[in-house]
């Protein structure tokens, strides 16, 4: 399984240079990333993931508050084979009516996808783990009311901070998840407090085993106390020395 990283958690050093920030990525040995809100910047993100041969299988935009045409176009032109909504705020998330709203949304998001040849998928926080819909987490709720196509992205640190065990939660998801988000730390909502994978209070591995229909998996940073590069390799590093078969292997810390 290839890992990816999601370029959100290098927002600050994109911002100042994005070809030299997706250089740094590949040098560090990732071989895939995952960019987000990347219509804005679709011309000059190609042109850097080309020059250093880097995929970007899958990518974060806002499907359901802009214009899903233009995302699911950049998207196409990027490579990008499955689009995930990331962030329905936490007040959407506390009834079975708003729930079942944003599901048909996101199911007709993906019916719109298919027609570019593009998969769609939510990402959760902690709050979908927080509100009990039927007596379940509202995130499996929603789950249940997903065509069959769409698939999640499951950000496992969140989940946990939800005051879940991911290993259960991706146990009961089962094959609809197909992404997770690999993070660590002291499992609190202090952003800066968050760690290298292996460092922290995430059972990481545990969890990568537990998604039995994973294709990739993500490493994410909210926020990072030091220095954000060397935080994104110390956690390739770590998954490349504890899990096999992942074709990154060899990453330098």
């Amino acid at each position: 399984m290839p890992y990816s990283v999601q370029l959100y958690t290098l927002r600050n050093a994109i911002e100042d240079d994005l070809p030299g920030t997706i250089r740094k990525v590949a040098e560090i040995g990732f071989t895939q990333v995952e960019p987000y809100n990347f219509v804005a910047t679709a011309r000059e993100l190609g042109a850097a993931l080309r020059e250093n041969g880097l995929a970007a299988p899958s990518g974060h935009a806002p499907l359901l508050s802009q214009d899903q045409d233009e995302i699911f176009a950049a998207a196409k032109g990027l490579g990008i084979a499955t689009v995930i909504e990331p962030f329905i705020p936490a007040d959407h998330w506390q009834n079975a009516e708003d729930i079942q709203a944003t599901a048909a949304r996101l199911n007709a998001a993906a019916k719109k996808g298919a027609e570019y040849g593009i998969r769609v998928g939510y990402h959760n926080h902690q709050w979908e783990l927080e509100s009990t819909i039927e007596g379940r987490t509202a995130l499996e709720y929603f789950a249940g009311l997903l065509d069959p196509e769409v698939v999640l992205e499951v950000d496992t640190y969140w989940v946990a901070v939800g005051g879940h065990d991911a290993v259960d939660i991706l146990a009961r998801l089962g094959d609809r998840v197909k992404l997770i988000h690999i993070k660590d730390g002291p499992l609190t909502t202090d952003t800066k407090a968050q760690q290298p994978a292996g460092q922290g209070k995430v059972p990481v591995l545990d969890v990568i085993a537990a998604a039995k229909s994973l294709e990739t998996g993500v490493v994410e940073f909210d926020d990072y106390a030091g220095d954000i590069f060397d935080g994104i390799a110390q956690s390739l590093a770590f998954l490349n020395s504890n899990t096999a078969g992942n074709p990154a292997e060899g990453a330098t810390a």
